[in-house]
């Protein structure tokens, strides 16, 4: 059957009582129709039956003839059935529609119960760059659907030139309810907070969590005794964990007294343990090292809140911090390690007591052997420590793997010039330009910059590590092509 008599049978069939005939008949004319068949798909806007008009919808938007459907896409894009308000408003985005009618079409859809319509209706707007309803898309910032939601809140950002969606946003943002409040609060730029402040303060005590974590995030910053007092008040009365773990970060952050206290009444909640240990870290020393060992030692603790402890212990950097975290060093959790090992960082860069230095050195170098699930953590908790070197430089010769082969280079400071084992170091560089680990080949690189930019020169007879640097050049990895490009070019200059 030939295209012709096809069409010619569709069209008889878009006329038969069956409405799934009907409908099949529509579908069809979409596919192979001519622009002179739009006015029967037009016409089946009318149809009776609903399967009938979502094919007509359909039709129109695979015939694409725009024309045809400016009258009866706006006016299915009403239509009391939902899968044809669907079908009906794809069809007017596809086809390029536009004009107030279709505007005002697609900002009434904004607020259909149908979650796939919404999602239409946003597409078309955005399509068309005008936010329709300006009041029914902020609303839609609480819609449960993260595509709707996610949708409008970037059709307000595109169309946040307009100064009734400026106005909206605002009037959200002081007086919404729930998630719609929220993000419009999370939504708008920081210079916006002084004009919301007393909204701001009302909202700690609003009645969703989500609007009074925006609400402090947003007075955080703020340096007027009078908020930082709110928030401390709101915190001492809070009850929703993720709420009260948003104002002890918050507050412990900016050194505040007062979250001692409801940081050791969260401190064993798995939600808020982690922030209330933070806090914790930042208070008084006295005060807060029993809760802190506590939480640490007590494996009835979530993971999360004793590896946080872990770190505040290094933080507080009390008498007894070291030994505690050294006995953690190995433990099984890989969590809790974490924080172990970010604690011994923090009291490596806050400086040991001369006491102190050999042992954490040998701990952590030989942790840097066996833990290869924090190879790089234990390596950023060694850096600056010298009296880990001599370890360290034995990893460089003889590492059990190449991530702890490429730490160990990493720690190698080829720059120091009151290391009398510096220049051994660099023979290592080059004997490790060859290393099949990617991660060695760009520390090698690296560690011979470091020592050119020191003022050094490569030894005699370092012909081949020239040439091995030039074909670096044309690595398969962009750090070490870049890397090995820097340092051709320092070798060939001189450091400046």
């Amino acid at each position: 059957m030939g295209e012709d008599h096809q069409i010619a049978f569709l069209l008889r069939e878009s006329a038969q009582p069956d409405p799934e005939r009907r409908a099949a008949a529509l579908k069809g004319l979409g596919r192979i129709g001519r622009a002179e068949h739009a006015r029967v798909l037009a016409g089946a806007a009318a149809d009776p039956d609903p399967a009938v008009r979502a094919a007509a919808a359909q039709g129109l938007a695979r015939l694409g003839v725009p024309e045809a459907g400016e009258e009866a896409l706006p006016l299915l894009m009403g239509d009391a059935d939902p899968g044809v308000r669907r079908r009906a408003s794809v069809a007017a985005t596809r086809l390029g529609l536009g004009g107030p009618a279709l505007t005002r079409a697609f900002a009434r859809l904004l607020a259909d119960p149908d979650h796939h319509v919404r999602i239409n209706a946003l597409d078309g707007l955005s399509a068309l760059e005008v936010p329709g309803d300006v009041t029914a898309l902020a609303a839609l910032l609480g819609d449960p659907d993260p595509a709707v939601w996610g949708r409008a809140r970037t059709l307000l950002y595109r169309c946040g030139e307009d100064p009734a969606v400026r106005a909206e946003v605002m009037r959200t943002a002081r007086q919404g309810t729930g998630a719609a409040r929220a993000r419009a609060l999370e939504g708008l730029p920081e210079r916006c907070t002084e004009r919301l402040l007393d909204s701001l303060l009302t909202a700690l005590h609003d009645p969703s969590p989500a609007v009074r974590i925006q609400a402090a995030r947003r007075l955080f910053p703020v340096e007027q005794q009078q908020v930082q007092d709110k928030l401390a008040a709101a915190l001492h009365t809070e009850e929703h964990p993720e709420v009260a773990a948003g104002l002890l970060r918050g507050l412990g952050g900016v050194g505040d007294d007062r979250v001692t206290a409801p940081a050791v009444r969260w401190l064993r909640d798995p939600v808020a343990g982690p922030s209330a240990a933070r806090a914790l870290g930042a208070a008084d020393p006295g005060t807060a090292a029993p809760h802190l060992r506590t939480a640490l030692t007590d494996e009835t603790f979530s993971p999360h809140t004793r590896a946080a402890a872990a770190a505040a212990v290094g933080t507080a950097g009390r008498w007894d911090a070291v030994w505690l975290l050294l006995s953690l060093l190995d433990d099984p959790d890989d969590v809790l390690r974490a924080g172990v090992l970010d604690g011994l960082e923090t009291r490596v860069e806050n400086g040991l007591r001369p006491w102190e230095r050999h042992p954490v050195a040998w701990a952590l170098t030989g942790h840097l052997a066996t833990d290869d699930r924090h190879t790089w953590r234990t390596r950023n908790a060694l850096d600056g420590l010298a009296q880990a070197l001599p370890d360290v430089r034995r990893l460089a010769d003889n590492a059990p793997s190449g991530e702890v082969l490429a730490a160990a280079l990493s720690l190698l400071d080829g720059d120091d010039p009151d290391d009398e084992h510096t220049r051994h170091d660099v023979r290592r560089f080059l004997l490790r330009l060859d290393d099949p680990h990617e991660p060695v080949r760009y520390e090698a690189v690296l560690g011979l910059k470091r020592w050119t930019e020191a003022g050094g020169s490569l030894p005699p007879g370092s012909d081949m590590a020239r040439c091995r640097l030039a074909a670096l050049t044309e690595d398969a990895s962009p750090r070490l092509r870049q890397a090995a490009a820097r340092l051709r070019g320092l070798l060939d200059t001189g450091p400046t």
